[in-house]
C-alpha cells in the first residue's frame, strides 16, 4: 500500500486528493495536510470585499467530505519537508511519512517586498477570504467618506485578473450607490500594457480592457513599480520600454487594493535549490515531478513556470483554474503509473481559460497554449460571463463537497463559452 500525502487543500490540493483516491482505489492511503480547516473559493474574494458575497457563501469545512471518500485530513500546517527521508514535519511536531508527496500549497504573499503594502500596511487585499473581509470593513468606511482609489498589481505579480475584476466591481458598486462621481480611480500595474495579463495578451485583450477602463473613467499607469506606500499615498515609478524611469507619481488614495508578488511558502522554499527556484516555486518536469526527487509532484500556483516574455518591470505567469485542473489530472495518472512500476506518460495541457467578472458584465478568454504563438486566442465580453461566473462558484463548491473527479472547468466553462472541447 502506498501513502500519498498532499500539502494544501485549496483549488489544487482538494481536487488532487479526490482524483488520486479515485484513480488509486481503496488499496492506498491518501492524506491531506492543510494550514486551515476551511476550503475557500478564492475567485469569489473580490465579491466578498464589497459585500456581494460572504464567507458562508464561499467557504466550507472539507473534513467530513474527505472522510466520506476515505481520505485523511490533518488541519495543521506543514513546517518542514525532508525529501531524502520521505517525511513532512507538522507545526505540532508530528512526523508524516509518505511514499509520494504532492505539493499544492499555493503561494506565500510577498507583501513585505514593498514597504507599506498589504493588510498590515496601508493597502487591502483579496488574496484570502480573511483579507477580503477586512477589505469589506474598510470599504464600508470608505463609502461614508469617498475619495480617490488606487488599485492594481505590483512588480513581480503574476495574477492580474483579480485586479481588473476588483477595479470594475468597485466601479459597479459605486455606480449602484450613485457616488461614482466622487471617486477618481487609477489602475496601477507592472504589466507593459493594459490587458497583458502576464500572458503577453490574449486576442484583443489590450484594446478591449483599455476601452473598458476608459469607458469607466479609470486612469492607468503601466510599467509601474510601486516603491513604497504610506497612509493615504502610494509612490509609483513609471518606466519606459527600456526599463528607465520616465515619471515619478505620488498617488493619493482613501482606499487601495494592490495584488502582491508571490513566493513559495517557507516549508517548501527552505528545502533548497534542488526542489525550488530562487522565488521558492517547485521545479517540475513535464509530468509534474521534481527532477531530483521523482516521488515529489507539484500542482497549482506553487510550481515554477518561466515568464511568458521579458517585460520592463518583472511580471510572473498566472496559473488559471483550468490549467491547475489539468496538472492535477496528470499527477494522479502519473502516480498510478509509478506505483505500477511504469514510466509516466501523462502531461498537463497548459491552456489558459478564464471567466473574469466586471461587476455587471464580464470577459471570457481562451489561450491555447498559454505561451504565444497560439493555436487559439479567443476572447468575448458579455453579461453572460458575469452570470456564468456567479453560477460557477456554486457549481464548484457543490462538486468539491460531492468529491467529484470530473473535469469541472472543462465541462462547465467550455459549455458556458459554447466550446465543446479543447483537447
Amino acid at each position: 500500500m502506498a501513502h500519498i500525502v498532499i500539502i494544501g487543500a485549496s483549488t489544487g490540493g482538494l481536487p488532487a486528493a479526490y482524483d488520486i483516491k479515485h484513480i488509486l482505489g481503496k488499496g492506498h492511503q491518501v492524506t491531506v495536510i492543510s494550514n486551515s480547516d476551511t476550503f475557500q473559493f478564492v475567485p469569489s474574494n473580490p465579491w466578498v470585499a464589497v459585500g456581494w458575497r460572504t464567507r458562508a457563501d464561499t467557504t466550507f469545512k472539507p473534513a467530513p467530505y474527505l472522510a466520506k471518500k476515505g481520505i485523511d485530513f490533518i488541519p495543521v500546517a506543514a513546517t518542514e519537508i525532508k525529501p531524502d527521508d520521505n517525511q513532512v514535519i507538522l507545526a505540532d511536531e508530528r512526523v508524516i511519512d509518505y511514499d509520494y508527496l504532492v505539493i499544492a500549497t499555493g503561494p506565500k504573499l510577498a507583501f513585505d517586498e514593498v514597504e507599506g503594502l498589504g493588510p498590515h500596511g496601508h493597502t487591502n487585499s483579496v488574496c484570502t477570504v480573511d483579507h477580503a473581509e477586512t477589505a469589506y470593513e474598510n470599504w464600508k468606511k470608505f463609502l461614508d467618506d469617498p475619495g480617490p482609489i488606487v488599485v492594481g498589481a505590483v512588480q513581480m505579480a503574476s495574477c492580474f485578473g483579480p485586479a481588473y475584476e476588483f477595479a470594475l466591481i468597485m466601479d459597479a458598486d459605486l455606480r449602484k450607490r450613485k457616488i461614482r462621481d466622487k471617486v477618481p480611480m487609477t489602475y496601477v500595474t507592472s504589466e507593459p500594457y493594459i490587458g497583458h495579463l502576464g500572458l503577453g495578451g490574449v486576442g484583443d485583450s489590450k484594446g478591449m480592457l483599455e476601452s473598458e477602463l476608459r469607458n469607466k473613467h479609470i486612469n492607468w499607469i503601466t510599467n509601474a513599480k510601486v516603491t513604497k506606500v504610506e497612509e493615504g499615498k502610494m509612490f509609483v515609478a513609471e518606466h519606459d520600454e527600456a526599463g528607465e524611469v520616465i515619471k515619478e507619481h505620488e498617488l493619493p488614495f482613501k482606499f487601495s487594493m494592490m495584488l502582491p508578488a508571490f513566493k513559495g511558502v517557507d516549508a517548501v522554499a527552505n528545502v533548497g535549490e534542488d526542489l525550488v527556484n530562487p522565488r521558492g516555486f517547485v521545479k517540475v518536469d513535464q509530468f509534474q515531478r521534481n527532477p531530483k526527487w521523482n516521488n515529489i509532484y507539484s500542482v497549482g500556483v506553487c510550481i515554477a513556470i518561466p515568464p511568458v516574455e521579458a517585460t520592463p518591470i518583472p511580471t510572473g505567469t498566472p496559473k488559471t483554474g483550468y490549467m491547475i485542473e489539468s496538472m492535477v489530472c496528470a499527477t494522479a495518472h502519473n502516480i498510478r503509473d509509478a506505483i505500477d512500476g511504469k514510466e509516466p506518460t501523462t502531461e498537463a495541457t497548459w491552456n489558459a481559460i478564464c471567466l473574469a467578472d466586471m461587476g455587471d458584465t464580464g470577459v471570457a478568454f481562451v489561450a491555447m497554449p498559454q505561451i504565444p504563438p497560439r493555436n487559439v486566442a479567443w476572447m468575448k465580453k458579455g453579461k453572460w460571463v458575469h452570470l456564468a461566473k456567479v453560477a460557477f462558484e456554486k457549481y464548484f463548491i457543490k462538486k468539491m463537497k460531492k468529491g467529484t473527479t470530473e473535469n469541472i472547468y472543462e465541462k462547465y466553462i467550455l459549455k458556458a463559452m459554447g466550446i465543446e472541447k479543447l483537447r
